[in-house]
């Protein structure tokens, strides 16, 4: 803001705004208003998002709409919020936040988003999201729950998870399949789960890899879906891994304007509403730009009247224009004493 303080007056602004000042603001302010600013664009948007995705959804997976839910831990300067972990031998234990989110694939935008402390489990998020019926949520093993997977059941909608190893089930039945090399490809299990007055039904998949001696075991409520889409779908899990990337490369939460849990909040929901127009940008604009490219142009133009979109999709027009310009202007006039 320093470096552009001579342009502060087309926003309105005729002095440097305090670090002090915006922390005391963002201390008063409620954080709520910030997370609806980011609920009310992404309805607005929605089939936008929907039309641009360049996530496509596999046709062997019909209309069935596919989930991803994880979350991602923000490492905070002070123990404000409860953090996570042993104690250091040496200094005090930093706070965390946690970012719980759930996004569909096919639209590439997080349509979930929830801020708790770090302390929280993961799974707090599953007990919290009801999705339509014929929906595939995909997730990783911090999400295992026996009376929510039984919910997900009786709701129809279909998970697919990895599976911890030190889960205690019942085999009912059991199916090894063999290549034609003689080498074991996967093994699909029927089991059931029981802890107190909870029974539910799953399918245990182990896939083996052709490479190691390595094996994966996947877990879910859909007994008809094929290996193949199984390991399909927890591979797109991915895909909301990168979206954290991407939020912590291009906007890097490590420098906070206030050291309370509202303003470390809000500052959390600015960044994500920064992710989401960024997001409408890229899409808008009609060659490939990567995210980053795309940030940092954005920090270099934000202060100057730039038709930003034309200058991303063609960035040596306006060099040319003036190129040509300058051919065409007539010469300049002599002054009498030149």
């Amino acid at each position: 803001m320093k470096a552009e303080v001579n342009k502060l007056h087309h926003l309105g602004i005729d002095y440097v705004v305090r670090r002090s000042t915006l922390a005391d603001a963002n201390k008063r302010r409620p954080q709520e208003f910030f997370c609806k600013r980011l609920c009310v664009p992404l309805r607005a948007l929605w089939f936008f998002f929907y039309r641009t995705a360049a996530l496509k959804v596999n046709r062997r997976h019909g209309k069935k709409l596919l989930y991803m839910m994880d979350s991602t831990t923000i490492t905070l300067f002070d123990n404000i919020l409860k953090g996570v972990g042993r104690h250091p031998k040496s200094g005090k234990k930093k706070g965390g936040m946690k970012v719980h989110t759930v996004m569909k694939y096919h639209v590439g935008v997080p349509m979930v988003v929830q801020l708790t402390s770090a302390a929280t489990h993961d799974h707090y998020l599953l007990k919290e999201v009801h999705l339509p019926k014929d929906a595939t949520l995909t997730m990783d093993r911090a999400y295992v729950d026996y009376a929510q997977f039984q919910r997900l059941t009786e709701e129809g909608v279909c998970y697919v998870t990895k599976m911890k190893k030190n889960l205690t089930y019942t085999e009912l039945s059991s199916v090894t399949y063999v290549s034609p090399d003689g080498l074991v490809t996967h093994t699909d299990k029927k089991i059931v789960f029981e802890k107190g007055e909870i029974r539910h039904q799953a399918r245990r998949v182990e896939l083996w890899s052709d490479n190691s001696h390595k094996s994966v075991v996947l877990l879910t409520n859909n007994f008809e879906l094929d290996v193949k889409d199984l390991e399909e779908i927890y591979k797109r899990r991915w895909a909301i891994e990168s979206l954290y990337k991407q939020l912590k490369q291009n906007f890097p939460l490590h420098f906070f304007y206030g050291d309370s849990v509202n303003a470390i909040q809000i500052q959390t929901w600015v960044v994500l509403i920064a992710n989401l127009l960024c997001t409408v940008i890229s899409r808008m604009i009609k060659r490939h730009v990567s995210f980053s490219q795309l940030v940092t142009m954005l920090r270099l133009t934000l202060m100057y009247y730039t038709d930003f979109i034309s200058f991303m999709e063609n960035p040596q027009n306006d060099e040319l224009i003036i190129i040509a310009e300058k051919a065409n202007s007539p010469p300049k006039e002599l002054d009498l004493f030149d």
